[in-house]
C-alpha cells in the first residue's frame, strides 16, 4: 500500500461511519470509491470561484467537457468549501489561512483514503506577495518556512508544542519547473515560501489597522527573508506541506506573485491584469496534468 493514502489516526478504524461535516459528505451516505476512486490529481485553492474556473479549464484541456458546460458543486450541502470533479481531477477550495485549509485537508485526506485512491498528487494553486520578483512571476515552493524563516510548522496539540516538517516533493517541483520552461509564457522560479498567520502585521505591511514598526524595519525584514531564500509570502503552505508529508502524498505549491513587496504593500494592478496573473498557476498545473496523462 505504498502508493495509497496513509491515515495517521488509528481511531478511524473503530468508527462505523465517518462524517465529513464541512464537505456535507459521509461514508454512510455516499459511495466514496465510486464517486472519487479514479482521482489522481487534486488541486486546491482559496477561492470557490477560482476552483470552479479551474475545473472548467482542465476539462477543456483534457477534452472532457464542452464549452459553457456547468460543473456541479459536490459540496453543495454546505457553504464552507466547494468541490468539483472532472475525470481524474478534483478541484477543492480551502478558504484563507492555516485554520481553514487545515480543516479542509483533514476531510480531503480522509475522503481520498475512503475512496481507496492511489498515486495521488496534490497541488495548491494560488496567489501570493513576491519578494524581489516581478509581479506575475510564478513561484514553485521548495519548502515552506515560518515567519522566522524556519522550515517547520509549529502546532499545539493537547497543550504541547509539536514541530512538523514542511518540505515539499523535490522531484515534483522539478517536473513543474520543466513544464513551465516548455510553456515559455511567464517567469517561474523555485524558492522558499514564507507562510504567515496574518495578511498585515504578519507579513510586514504598513497599511493595516495596526502597525507599530517603521518602513526601514519592514524593508530589513523582507530583505532578510529574501537572503534566506524566500521568494514569496502566503498563508497556507506550511500546514499543507506538513499534512501531505504525514499522509504520504506527493505535494506542491504553485503561486503567482501579485506584487513585489520590496516596492509596496497594496495590490494596484487592474482587474484584467490580476485575472491574467491568476490564470498562470492554472496553466502550469493544467499543462503538468496533461503531460502526466500523455496528452501533450
Amino acid at each position: 500500500r505504498e502508493n495509497f493514502i496513509h491515515l495517521c489516526n488509528p481511531h478511524l478504524e473503530k468508527m462505523k461511519e465517518d462524517i465529513l461535516y464541512h464537505f456535507a459528505l459521509g461514508t454512510g451516505t455516499h459511495d466514496f470509491p465510486t464517486l472519487f476512486g479514479d482521482v489522481k490529481f487534486v488541486c486546491v485553492g482559496g477561492s470557490p470561484s477560482r476552483m470552479k474556473a479551474f475545473i472548467a479549464y482542465i476539462a477543456e484541456e483534457l477534452g472532457l467537457g464542452s464549452p459553457g458546460c456547468d460543473y456541479p458543486n459536490i459540496c453543495a450541502g454546505t457553504d464552507r468549501y466547494a468541490m468539483y470533479k472532472v475525470g481524474p481531477v478534483l478541484s477543492v477550495s480551502h478558504g484563507m489561512g492555516i485554520p481553514s485549509i487545515s480543516i479542509m485537508l483533514h476531510e480531503l485526506i480522509k475522503l481520498l483514503y475512503h475512496a481507496k485512491c492511489s498515486d495521488i498528487t496534490i497541488i495548491r494553486i494560488g496567489t501570493s506577495g513576491g519578494i524581489g520578483l516581478e509581479p506575475g512571476s510564478v513561484v514553485i515552493t521548495r519548502q515552506s518556512v515560518d515567519a522566522t524563516f524556519k522550515p517547520q510548522l509549529e502546532q499545539v496539540v493537547l497543550g504541547k508544542t509539536v514541530i512538523r516538517s514542511t518540505n515539499l516533493d523535490e522531484q515534483l517541483a522539478k517536473e513543474l519547473m520543466q513544464c513551465s520552461k516548455e510553456i515559455g509564457q511567464f517567469n517561474t522560479v523555485i524558492g522558499n515560501t514564507m507562510c504567515t498567520l496574518d495578511f498585515y502585521e504578519g507579513q510586514g505591511r504598513l497599511d493595516g489597522a495596526i502597525c507599530l514598526y517603521d518602513e526601514e524595519e519592514k524593508l530589513q525584514y523582507l530583505k532578510n527573508a529574501y537572503e534566506s531564500g524566500v521568494r514569496n509570502i502566503e498563508m497556507e503552505s506550511s500546514v499543507f506541506a506538513a499534512m501531505c508529508n504525514l499522509s504520504g502524498v506527493k505535494a506542491a505549491v504553485v503561486c503567482v506573485t501579485l506584487l513585489n513587496r520590496l516596492e509596496g504593500d497594496q495590490i494596484s494592478n487592474s482587474h484584467d491584469v490580476l485575472v491574467e496573473y491568476q490564470q498562470r498557476p492554472q496553466k502550469l498545473v493544467g499543462y503538468f496534468i496533461k503531460k502526466s496523462l500523455g496528452k501533450v
